[in-house]
């Protein structure tokens, strides 16, 4: 039976920030203990009263709670309250040692001076000007988040991302809404068509219109990039429009040339009128992508516009020279070829998989162009790869990011054509992680006199990022290209290195070398994903700590081919982070839990913060006075609110994509026929090769077995071979 309730929130135990489902503890009066209450509640703080309308009802487990299905929120009045409320983290500047103080100066008036005069805070011992402003500036903020909040609320829509659309779009955010609900869809990070879509419609925007429609196409355009895709077949997008939106294909029509109109996106120069939608394989790209892959290819021509030899040297007793400062080491035919080859060709690839001898051939190189007085730059797409080549080569090497300077100011990179490298030598290892957008940036940053030579493993996965250049390059015969394939004596005592190339071969690893010496690799039969859960748990936690001796936070990195499911990311962090970090100073943000001492993962590139899509650091501390997170990157303390939080997440287990381009003492690999949609040869190929001591594959055999068969690879559409093809021949 419906009735009503008021109380005062004490407690937050759960909140979920994406659906606002929430378990909060409510003093309320005539109940001696505090009341449990459950349901949708827009962030709900401490201090706050709620007036309720629901129903009483015992959970088999929880007991006695009140549902709610109604309610409104007021600020506290009490001084009890008021100290609560404040000193929840609600107000950045705010704790709860100053909430105290705050309230014994100014009792019940405390929320009306910081509403309305809030220089009178002077008054209070340890606020100075600077804090005062902190604290009016976050308090009229989180009026105009609420705002936003409660606007997202009467449109079904979750109230967490009222911060990150308060932030794009400040005090006019419910208003960009109102006049353009899928402008959300392309400037929010995290929000859908789907979600625009849904908040168009509250607001009463036709579903035949050309709005919605320009919009689904820009849409399904973003997805198909998010999925590696350059560009989309004009017949193939125009059906999943269809599907999508249920409009005619007049309207798609009509959306399709305004798009293009507006340069949002390019219909490939093969088609006949732009918008047409007779020519089903046009190709439709967005306008960023279009550019890029013509600028792209474009540079590597002007790159392979001919062979030179650097500056005279003579390659023959270059080699003579080198080897002789190798301490002992040989190189091997397809090794002096590749030393030769850099010497000769502006632009040059080196790839091969692991034990083939790709670091001592930067060495090599590295050596010879040192000993020419050439100003050398090495750099990779992730810290750790850039950590790696520094230690092999005694140089510094930079990230590609910090390499090209990024400046948050300009929202662009400051090394371009204009304001080219300093350098005569560029080597960029683990090249084929690079994405087409980053390429366009790193090409047009090489100088013109200048040597780039890529290194890197075209058989790992492909870039996280819309495209594929590396393996363009190599396929369109444009570039000079050397392929190892030896595995050198010292490397194949390594079950790792071994049974990589029987993996990339089709084969299934082997266990053992009959050695009487630990193996570097294992597989584990385990048919059942709980079991295999508990086996990572208990690796992890202690068996390899305890046999190999290794540090289970920082040397020990669990990958997984899927997100969801039992051993999939999410539930393998919730168990490990209990496993391995069960106590400490616990912030709890929205559905998940984040504590001192975890390991944590940045999700995209943050150019403010300098930190980049994968960089993986540790949680130093909390401090909720200031909402503030310190994470700790490779020694390096960067700062985040607690409004930025979605940008990080636990990594006690990673996906294998994210792990592209790192490196691990020792990688464990769940591999179960329920990640069938996963199960590629190069996905095993690049999670073994993450390791470097130590691989354990933990999973059923047949499925190991599909893997390692299943050599094809999702195409992506990428037209960069054909122009690379069509510029040599001048077409």
């Amino acid at each position: 039976m419906a009735c009503e309730l008021q109380g005062r929130i004490e407690r937050v135990t759960y909140s979920n920030a994406e659906n606002g489902y929430s378990v909060v503890q409510m003093k309320v009066r005539g109940e001696r203990e505090l009341v449990t209450v459950v349901g949708n509640l827009m962030a709900p703080t401490p201090g706050e009263i709620l007036k309720m309308r629901g129903a009483w009802g015992n959970h088999p487990r929880y007991g006695r709670q009140f549902k709610v299905e109604h309610y409104s929120t007021h600020t506290p009045a009490t001084l009890y309250g008021i100290e609560r409320y404040l000193g929840s983290g609600l107000i950045k500047g705010i704790g709860p040692v100053m909430a105290r103080r705050i309230v014994n100066v100014h009792g019940e008036k405390t929320l009306e001076v910081i509403d309305q005069d809030a220089g009178r805070l002077a008054a209070v011992p340890g606020i100075g000007p600077k804090r005062i402003e902190m604290i009016r500036r976050a308090w009229n903020d989180q009026k105009e988040i609420r705002q936003v909040m409660i606007f997202l609320q009467e449109h079904g829509v979750s109230s967490a991302y009222a911060t990150r659309i308060w932030k794009a779009y400040g005090g006019r955010a419910v208003q960009v809404i109102e006049e353009n609900p899928y402008r959300l869809a392309t400037d929010i990070t995290g929000i859908g068509f789907i979600t625009a879509d849904r908040i168009a419609e509250k607001l009463g925007f036709a579903r035949n219109s050309t709005l919605r429609a320009h919009a689904g196409i820009v849409y399904v355009l973003q997805k198909a990039s998010e999925e590696g895709h350059v560009y989309y077949p004009l017949g193939a997008l125009m059906d999943k429009c269809r599907e999508i939106l249920g409009v005619e294909d007049e309207i798609l029509d009509r959306a399709l040339v305004g798009a293009v109109g507006e340069k949002q996106i390019v219909v490939d120069e093969g088609s006949e009128a732009a918008g047409s939608l007779q020519k089903a394989d046009s190709k439709v790209y967005p306008a960023a992508l279009h550019f890029c892959e013509t600028a792209v290819s474009r540079r590597i021509l002007e790159f392979t516009c001919g062979e030179r030899s650097w500056r005279g040297v003579d390659p023959g007793k270059a080699l003579e020279w080198v080897e002789a400062k190798l301490a002992g080491i040989t190189l091997a035919e397809k090794q002096r070829e590749a030393v030769q080859a850099a010497l000769l060709n502006p632009l040059l690839i080196i790839t091969g998989g692991p034990g083939t001898g790709k670091t001592t051939i930067v060495n090599a190189i590295v050596k010879i162009f040192t000993r020419k007085g050439a100003r050398i730059l090495l750099a990779a797409p992730t810290g750790r790869a850039a950590k790696r080549l520094a230690e092999a080569t005694g140089m510094e090497a930079k990230t590609i990011h910090r390499l090209l300077s990024f400046a948050p100011g300009k929202g662009a990179f400051q090394k371009n054509a204009e304001n080219p490298l300093d350098c005569d030598l560029l080597i960029v290892d683990e090249a084929s992680m690079i994405d087409l957008v980053l390429m366009h940036h790193l090409l047009k940053a090489v100088p013109p006199s200048a040597t780039l030579i890529l290194v890197g493993d075209m058989f790992q996965l492909p870039p996280v990022g819309p495209g594929y250049p590396l393996q363009g390059m190599i396929q369109s015969g444009v570039v000079k290209v050397i392929t190892l394939k030896e595995i050198f004596r010292q490397a194949s005592q390594s079950l790792i290195v071994v049974n990589a190339h029987r993996i990339h071969d089709g084969k299934m690893p082997v266990r053992n070398l009959g050695r009487g010496v630990p193996e570097d690799f294992y597989f584990i039969e385990q048919e059942e994903p709980e079991e295999v859960l508990r086996l990572i748990i208990e690796l992890v936690g202690k068996r390899i700590p305890e046999r190999f001796g290794l540090d289970r936070r920082e040397e020990i990195q669990v990958l997984t081919p899927m997100h969801k499911g039992i051993v999939g990311a999410s539930n393998l962090n919730l168990n490990l982070q209990n496993a391995l970090n069960p106590k400490g100073d616990t912030l709890v943000w929205g559905s998940r839990s984040l504590r001192v001492g975890d390991k944590v993962m940045q999700i995209r590139n943050d150019y403010d913060r300098d930190v980049y899509n994968g960089d993986l650091g540790f949680i130093e501390r909390i401090d909720r006075e200031n909402q503030e997170v310190w994470i700790l990157y490779d020694g390096r303390r960067v700062t985040y609110d607690f409004g930025d939080l979605e940008e990080v997440v636990l990594a006690y287990a990673i996906s294998v994509h994210k792990a592209q381009g790192s490196e691990y003492a020792a990688v464990i690999l769940p591999v179960l026929t329920q990640h069938y949609m996963m199960l590629q040869r190069n996905l095993i190929y690049t999670g073994v090769t993450r390791a470097r001591k130590l691989a354990i594959l933990i999973g059923s055999r047949r499925a190991l077995a599909m893997a390692v068969r299943n050599d094809r690879t999702q195409r992506r559409y990428s037209d960069l071979v054909n122009r690379l093809i069509r510029n040599r021949r001048g077409e």
